[in-house]
């Protein structure tokens, strides 16, 4: 079996790359809906693997590894890695998970970071309403996460929030970094204490906190909610599309508080996890499957870290539903370290009626039930998904 093209098409939001054989089997990789901007770079390593046997993906991926990067120039690596998964696992006849050693459990635990309700402000009620509503939601959710500080709206509508520069556009758009005040501290962890309230002890709290936090604050926020059992406190530092790690200072902080401290959904290739898991410089990684370099590169910084006591919590936000079917396969063969993945948001909402394969409901009492049907599992209903595709991407999946 060869590679003879590679292919990339907006659906929905979320681009897709379809890896195509002379077999006739094809494989499918997911994309975050953030960047629509892809198919240049997905072009860019097309040649490389032209010819290649997609089953040998370690082997494939050799050629193309390098040329990735921290988010987001690590995203067409990562995409054509699952796909080739998914190429190799048809072609066995065998689900991805049996190909990465094996399930070590039926069904996986996943966390809402995707399932969202708007917010007229940003005060402590509102806080509580959105997580109030979390709890409501059908997923049975065991584990919530929400957005706050300089993760969050908070920055730009609470004046004197934090003593810097507020930059221009989305609070993910640049990265505002300074020390925050001691009115803003103290709004956020009346916030945090709101939402507590609200989820009491059945349902854990974790909070996206960033980046842009200075270590001093950091530390702050850390001992402040220590009294409240937060799941983990994450991108405090860095984050995001911070093209860096420093493991240095996330050292500091995680050993200055007992609140878990969080970080990794930026970083490409185990190599850059080397420092974060080798210092214990935090308590939990969470790499996206999306951005890491795929399947095998997330389970080997899973592997890597539960030999030094480093929990996991992938992220997959933005991943969509084949993302969620990607997180399902890999998160099924991870240690025990494993805490559960970010449920990525499915939108628009049609993309369950183009993908054949998930179980119904989805999610149920918070978690998934891994499934058994080869590959990633689902299987596109190419003359529903057709209807999406725009005139530029008709030929997707000729």
């Amino acid at each position: 079996m060869k590679i003879t093209d590679i292919r990339c098409a907006m659906l929905g939001e979320n681009p897709v790359v379809r890896v195509v054989t002379d077999a006739g089997v094809n494989g499918y990789g997911p994309v975050e809906f953030t960047k629509p901007y892809i198919k240049p770079l997905v072009a860019l390593l097309r040649d490389a693997l032209i010819g290649a046997d997609p089953t040998d993906v370690e082997r494939a991926m050799l050629r193309i590894r390098q040329r990735g990067a921290f988010k987001p120039y690590g995203a067409a690596v990562s995409a054509i890695e699952i796909a080739l998964w998914d190429i190799a696992g048809r072609a066995a006849g065998l689900p991805v998970y049996k190909l990465l050693g094996g399930k070590v459990r039926d069904r996986v635990r996943v966390y809402n970071g995707g399932v969202r309700y708007p917010m007229t402000s940003f005060a402590p009620e509102d806080f509580a309403a959105s997580v109030r509503a979390m709890k409501a939601a059908p997923h049975g959710f065991t584990i919530v996460k929400q957005g706050i500080g300089f993760h969050s709206g908070m920055k730009r509508t609470m004046p004197g929030f934090h003593i810097g520069e507020t930059r221009p556009g989305h609070f993910h758009g640049a990265l505002d970094r300074g020390l925050m005040t001691e009115r803003s501290m103290k709004h956020l962890i009346e916030c945090v204490i709101a939402m507590k309230q609200e989820l009491g002890d059945d349902i854990g709290l974790a909070l996206d906190c960033g980046p842009g936090m200075m270590v001093p604050d950091a530390i702050r926020l850390g001992r402040a909610l220590e009294p409240y059992n937060i799941m983990w406190l994450e991108d405090m530092i860095t984050g995001d599309y911070v093209p860096y790690v420093n493991a240095d200072v996330y050292r500091e902080v995680t050993r200055a508080t007992s609140t878990p401290v969080h970080t990794g959904e930026q970083i490409y290739l185990r190599q850059n996890f080397k420092d974060l898991i080798e210092r214990h410089a935090v308590n939990i990684v969470g790499p996206d499957p999306c951005d890491v370099g795929g399947l095998a590169e997330l389970k080997w910084i899973a592997e890597y870290a539960d030999l030094h006591g480093i929990l996991m919590a992938p992220h997959g936000i933005a991943d969509g539903a084949l993302g969620i079917a990607a997180l399902v396969q890999v998160s099924a063969t991870l240690p025990d370290n494993y805490i559960a993945f970010e449920l990525p948001a499915i939108r628009p909402g049609w993309w369950l009626d183009i993908l054949d394969g998930f179980p119904d409901p989805l999610v149920k009492d918070g978690f998934i039930e891994v499934w058994d049907r080869p590959g990633l599992g689902v299987d596109f209903n190419i003359g529903k998904a057709s209807a999406y595709l725009s005139e530029a991407d008709k030929g997707f999946f000729d």
